[in-house]
């Protein structure tokens, strides 16, 4: 496997030297160092290690969940005396349907076999999988034109499934819709089509968020919000947040009904400092009816920096959601997205 400056003719390394090296080289060691210890070239290191993936390579351990071969024995077993699915899940401590979903996926009681369907597991578990966007091109097409129309992944993965009711093929999520676009070495969809998505982000933004530095004070969490609230009977309980416009130079606040969806857009053309969003959100909040101004869940951003003051103005009692919890005022996120 090579030649080391020292040492005699290329000699080919046993197993155990070869598991030596990965091991050694996983650890942290140098490749001189490793070629040192097992008597041989740095260059054989390499190629070693090029070969393998770098280190030892990963040992896929069967979950209990699935069926061993030896299990698919005694089903194929049971089934040549004509043995129920039950009865062969009662021995083998399994669930009915679990043995009754191996048969059928697997020929039949008639065509049953152990030693085909260990092969067929084994093959489905194997990684990495081609997308299904790369694989099925009416998928593909269909999703293409969706994004194209500016849809949302989360409303043609909907739409798949209105227009191909009966179609088990035309199926996809909208996580796997989103992976195939930020991750290109899928395959499957075209990277300029990043730009049709409504964040128009070429790649994810981390979840990972710091926290600018700084609490609202007073703040009344969700958790104590009235349970009348949640249910959307009653009309007058509002949703909040802020929109931010290109380069931080410009921002809407959105106010969402959440009964009706009635939506109000706030102009912050002034500036989005908190006495300049609670004076502009009053005047708003002032302009409705009383019996539809009762409540406003935002989010935790410093804009509300007054909302003490906002509520003892408008007699809205404001509510604040967990950190990095923007779901708990999903209609006014899913109607922002829609602005945006």
């Amino acid at each position: 496997m090579g030649r080391r400056q020292g040492w005699g003719p290329t000699r080919r390394l046993s197993f155990a030297e070869r598991l030596e090296l990965q091991h050694r080289v996983r650890g942290g060691e140098r490749f001189a160092d490793a070629a040192e210890a097992l008597g041989c070239s740095s260059k054989s290191v390499q190629r070693l290690l090029n070969a393998t993936g770098g280190v030892k390579p990963r040992t896929v351990e069967r979950s209990a969940r699935r069926l061993s071969l030896a299990e698919r024995e005694e089903i194929s077993r049971g089934l040549l005396v004509n043995e129920s699915a039950r009865s062969i899940a009662a021995r083998l401590v399994r669930a009915p349907s679990t043995i009754s979903r191996e048969i059928n996926a697997n020929g039949g009681r008639e065509n049953y076999r152990a030693w085909h369907a260990q092969e067929r597991s084994h093959d489905k578990a194997r990684r990495p999988k081609a997308a299904k966007l790369a694989t099925c091109r009416r998928l593909r097409a269909e999703v293409e034109a969706g994004l194209e129309k500016r849809w949302s992944p989360q409303q043609i993965s909907g739409r798949l499934r209105v227009d191909f009711p009966d179609d088990a093929e035309m199926r996809v999520s909208h996580e796997t819709i989103y992976q195939s676009l930020f991750v290109q070495a899928r395959g499957a969809l075209r990277k300029e089509l990043t730009t049709h998505l409504r964040t128009g982000r070429p790649r994810r933004k981390p979840h990972g968020r710091t926290n600018p530095g700084g609490h609202l004070l007073d703040m009344v969490l969700l958790a104590d919000r009235p349970a009348d609230v949640e249910d959307r009977a009653v009309p007058g309980h509002w949703e909040g947040d802020l929109i931010i416009g290109r380069r931080g130079e410009s921002a809407v606040a959105t106010l969402v009904e959440r009964q009706s969806r009635f939506l109000m857009l706030v102009d912050l053309f002034d500036g989005r400092t908190a006495p300049l969003a609670r004076e502009a959100l009053t005047a708003h909040v002032l302009d409705l009816p009383e019996q539809l101004a009762k409540s406003l869940t935002w989010d935790r951003g410093k804009e509300m920096g007054q909302h003490v003051e906002f509520s003892i103005d408008t007699g809205m009692a404001v509510y604040f959601c967990d950190p990095h919890a923007p779901w708990q005022r999903g209609t006014n996120e899913n109607t922002n997205g829609l602005i945006r």
